[in-house]
């Protein structure tokens, strides 16, 4: 995960203190390049990244620090304070009010999981004892109501749409009302997306805002947008009064830094590794083993195309893996029963053959393959149009 990654290399630097004899100003510049690194490596807006280096510069000062002071705690403190700068607002967070109605609405784009992430909240309240429910005012993408009512009836959670209506205004209105009669603590309401920021999003969702004026507005956003989130945060925040944000996403082992151009291109790299092979290291019957013998090919394809040796051995690596899973299958014709092979592929080795891939192969390779969802052995059941996983 790349949170947890993120956290071993930030840890790691600071450790770098506790191994040094003498805290000077080389082992502090040492130990800020390393997090700033780690930073960026994780997608971070570099002016962040920029800021939080200069705040702990002006504050840790050696010329002016006494010499009874800790140098490590006062440094391991000052970077910890800017680390929680960078994900805490400094304001508090909305609380649901119990016994009393709280309308919380959700918007976002489509597919950044607004209708799952809505199923989420409401059971995670459900498990807190609280009287949810769910209102369908997404009228704009065919099979939003029927997506929210599998959700929903598999949580067990009451919850309010129609087929018929095409107004989401006048949905939510009736959708809140009702629960509202019924004596319902937490009501949250899932509105239309559109695959990009548009007008008619934005006129909708103040439309249903000002209808049933909603106690929090939850912005849902995609975790693999990268460095766009900024910028479509704010737009949404300038037409409506958005109090929280959730980021659906972070539980898979694969975050896209600035949308799928860079898969694109790690895909392309990939490819032009393949094309500086040579026929017969490419039809090979010994496979990855021609490298293994003859390191001087590794350096050879790396040069020609242009990439590291690293880069040329992870691809070897992948192939390796995915023959192994295909021979255990009793090789490529294993996965057919006969005849013509589009027609006739045998469902249990498919199945078997997606699980050892899921287990043995790099998420991220699965991911630019464009095949994660079908083959994740772990994946729920589920209906979710909008991009999430349900529970």
């Amino acid at each position: 995960m790349v949170l947890a990654d993120l956290g071993r290399k930030i840890t790691s630097a600071l450790r770098s203190l506790s191994n040094a004899t003498v805290i000077n100003e080389e082992v502090l510049n040492a130990m800020l390049k390393e997090i700033c690194a780690a930073l960026l490596e994780a997608d971070v807006n570099i002016r962040l990244v920029k800021k939080l280096r200069e705040n702990v510069r002006a504050v840790i000062d050696f010329d002016e620090m006494a010499g009874g002071l800790n140098k490590r705690r006062m440094i391991q403190s000052a970077v910890f304070k800017e680390l929680v700068k960078l994900v805490d607002p400094g304001v508090k967070a909305h609380q649901p009010v119990k016994g009393k109605h709280n309308i919380i609405m959700f918007v976002g784009l489509q597919g950044s999981g607004k209708t799952t992430t809505c199923t989420k909240l409401a059971y995670h309240y459900l498990k807190k004892n609280w009287k949810t429910c769910l209102v369908c005012a997404d009228t704009f993408r065919a099979g939003a109501y029927d997506q929210l009512k599998q959700n929903a009836t598999k949580a067990r959670i009451p919850f309010y749409g129609s087929y018929t209506e095409v107004d989401p205004v006048v949905i939510a209105q009736d959708g809140v009302e009702m629960f509202k009669k019924e004596g319902f603590e937490i009501i949250i309401v899932d509105t239309s997306g559109r695959h990009k920021q548009e007008e008619s999003l934005f006129e909708e969702m103040l439309q249903v805002s000002n209808a049933i004026r909603p106690d929090n507005i939850i912005f849902v956003m995609d975790a693999t947008i990268g460095q766009a989130c900024e910028a479509q945060a704010r737009a949404f925040k300038e037409k409506v009064d958005v109090g929280s944000g959730m980021i659906p996403g972070f539980s898979q082992d694969f975050l896209s830094k600035g949308s799928e151009q860079e898969s694109m291109a790690r895909l392309k790299r990939l490819m032009t590794i393949m094309d500086s092979m040579n026929d017969a290291e490419l039809d090979s019957r010994d496979g990855a083993k021609v490298f293994t013998k003859q390191p001087v090919r590794v350096i050879r394809v790396a040069q020609g195309s242009g990439v590291t040796e690293k880069e040329v051995k992870d691809l070897i690596s992948q192939y390796t893996k995915f023959a192994a899973v295909v021979k255990k299958m009793g090789g490529i014709k294993g996965l057919f029963k006969g005849g013509d092979m589009a027609k006739n592929v045998n469902q249990a080795q498919m199945t078997k053959l997606n699980q050892q891939m899921a287990k043995m192969m790099d998420p991220r390779v699965l991911h630019q393959m464009a095949c994660n969802r079908a083959i994740s052995p772990e994946q729920p059941q589920s209906v979710d149009e909008d991009g999430g996983n349900f529970f």
